[in-house]
């Protein structure tokens, strides 16, 4: 009996709350890297009991119990996940500054496409009820109109560090005295020119995103989904959570508002065992693997002969192995130390412990899955934040910075060198370990959070009042001018006192020698 009643009491003082949700995930960018990071949340989340249904470009192969998916369909629109490396120009400034009109291209693309697609109009036509909606926040709003369907509290989610307009619909702070722009290729140390052009890009970004993106996606919106339908700046600024890519030991310390958590690493798993074959090659080699892989969107077929041959050159006077991600089974001039192949599995590898160094482009999902393996990295940035995440990890201690079109097989050679070096391989443990150093682990943090908003009714306790401040108030305009014109009063006034009391002294000086003479 007293066991029992302990066990009641137990239970009376424990508070056990178990509800399972509904709810709508969108990630509708073209980008299959995008959707990659979210998926294991949204797969997680029915693993917790709730259901959730997934508009995207990819819906599953296989089904997933509680997951229903909604296929947009534009997998044939996505040609632009072909770079071509003899086209691209990475490090002009134009670049940086005109990264936006891709995105701005792209986008509309999406939003053109998929708003207007049957599956979607579908769904506007359905009465099914929603706890929650969590959506993508990256080049585009418009599919936040289906917001007007849900009525659910909105949670955003960013692939990578918080573009200029993620961060606004916060009132998060974006500094840019230290805080890069996405695009530009700098640390969190920057000199004079490099903020003032920093400051330059993000400004003319978030205007031209507010001004000419939002307003195309308005019209668009109007067109496909209803002329009464909300004003998208209206779900904008209700966004009642951010879940960033991003984590302070690889992305650099920033200040970030109680509803921005970060969960870099959110889809890394499990290493698995690798193939046979890759299995056989790694283990092979005494002195260790070199992985080389420049992603998905980067084709092996664009890459320079002359840097090809550069790269293999180098190979050659290493006693390493080398496992290189490419299209072909074959390579002109391959040496023997280098295995080729279509596809290999990037985390599986990287976590090796026989894998010694990683050269990439800088994507952030390679980038973070080779800090949290503790793998250095040489980095050659091309395109998008792959410059700011080369510059984070090389101010982090990960890795170094290769500019593919200067390099030569000497640069090569001692770039790979100075990763390798012993000294070099324990500041990207040291790295790893500070990365992996956290209270929860990334997903399970992800989950708490939207099921917190989830309970909570969108957590509006969690918006800092900046959010719907007015751009005078929140930069202090109105108390900086108020100041200035006090100062300025005073300054005029002491300069009348001081002025009249010269006058008099003079005045009384002059009077005196007339007397005496």
């Amino acid at each position: 009996m007293n066991l029992i009643q302990l066990i009641l009491t137990i239970l009376a003082m424990t508070r056990i709350e178990s509800r399972a949700y509904n709810i709508l995930g969108i990630f509708p960018h073209l980008g299959k890297s995008h959707f990659d990071v979210f998926l294991p949340l949204m797969r997680a989340l029915t693993e917790k009991g709730h259901t959730v249904t997934v508009i995207s470009n990819f819906p599953r192969e296989k089904p997933i119990k509680n997951y229903k998916d909604i296929d947009i369909g534009a997998k044939s629109m996505i040609w632009q996940d072909v770079i071509d490396m003899t086209q691209l120009d990475p490090y002009s400034r134009l670049y940086k500054v005109g990264n936006i009109f891709l995105l701005d291209y792209i986008a509309n693309l999406s939003c053109e496409f998929g708003l207007s697609s049957p599956p979607i109009q579908d769904f506007l036509k359905t009465k099914e009820k929603y706890d929650l909606m969590i959506t993508e926040v990256f080049n585009s709003d418009c599919f936040l109109s289906l917001a007007n369907r849900v009525k659910a509290p909105i949670i955003g989610v960013s692939s990578s560090t918080l573009m200029p307009w993620t961060s606004s619909r916060l009132a998060n702070p974006t500094h840019t005295a230290y805080i890069p722009n996405n695009c530009m290729d700098y640390s969190d140390r920057m000199t004079f020119y490099e903020r003032l052009e920093n400051t330059v890009v993000t400004v003319f970004h978030q205007f031209y995103y507010d001004y000419v993106m939002l307003a195309r996606d308005e019209s668009t919106v109007k067109k496909h989904i209803s002329t009464k339908a909300a004003k998208l700046n209206d779900f904008i600024m209700n966004t009642s959570l951010i879940l960033s890519n991003t984590h302070f030991t690889l992305t650099l310390p920033r200040p970030l508002v109680p509803n921005v958590v970060e969960v870099g690493g959110i889809h890394i798993g499990q290493p698995r065992p690798l193939p046979r074959n890759l299995e056989k090659w790694v283990n092979g080699s005494s002195e260790g693997v070199i992985y080389f892989s420049l992603g998905s969107m980067i084709k092996g077929n664009t890459f320079p002969k002359e840097q090809r041959d550069a790269f293999l050159k180098a190979f050659a006077r290493l006693p390493y192995r080398v496992l290189w991600k490419w299209e072909n089974e074959t390579m002109e001039g391959k040496p023997d130390n280098v295995m080729v192949q279509k596809w290999m599995p990037q985390l599986d590898i990287l976590c090796h412990p026989n894998v010694k160094a990683f050269i990439s482009h800088g994507g952030l999902l390679g980038t973070t899955e080779a800090v949290h393996c503790g793998v250095p990295t040489i980095v050659m940035p091309q395109f998008g934040d792959q410059h700011t995440n080369a510059r984070a990890l090389e101010a982090s201690g990960g890795g170094v910075i290769l500019q593919l079109n200067e390099a030569t097989e000497e640069k090569v050679y001692k770039a790979l060198k100075k990763v390798l070096s012993p000294g070099f391989r324990q500041k990207a443990k040291e790295l790893s370990e500070r990365f992996r150093d956290r209270p929860l682990p990334p997903l399970e943090t992800a989950i708490y959070w939207v099921e917190y908003v989830a309970r909570h009714k969108g957590a509006p306790h969690m918006r800092t009042a900046a959010v719907n401040m007015p751009f005078y108030k929140y930069y202090l305009i109105d108390v900086i001018s108020f100041l200035l014109l006090v100062i300025s009063t005073l300054t005029y006034l002491t300069y009348i006192v001081i002025r009249l009391i010269v006058r008099t002294v003079l005045k009384s000086s002059s009077s005196a020698k007339v007397k005496t003479s």
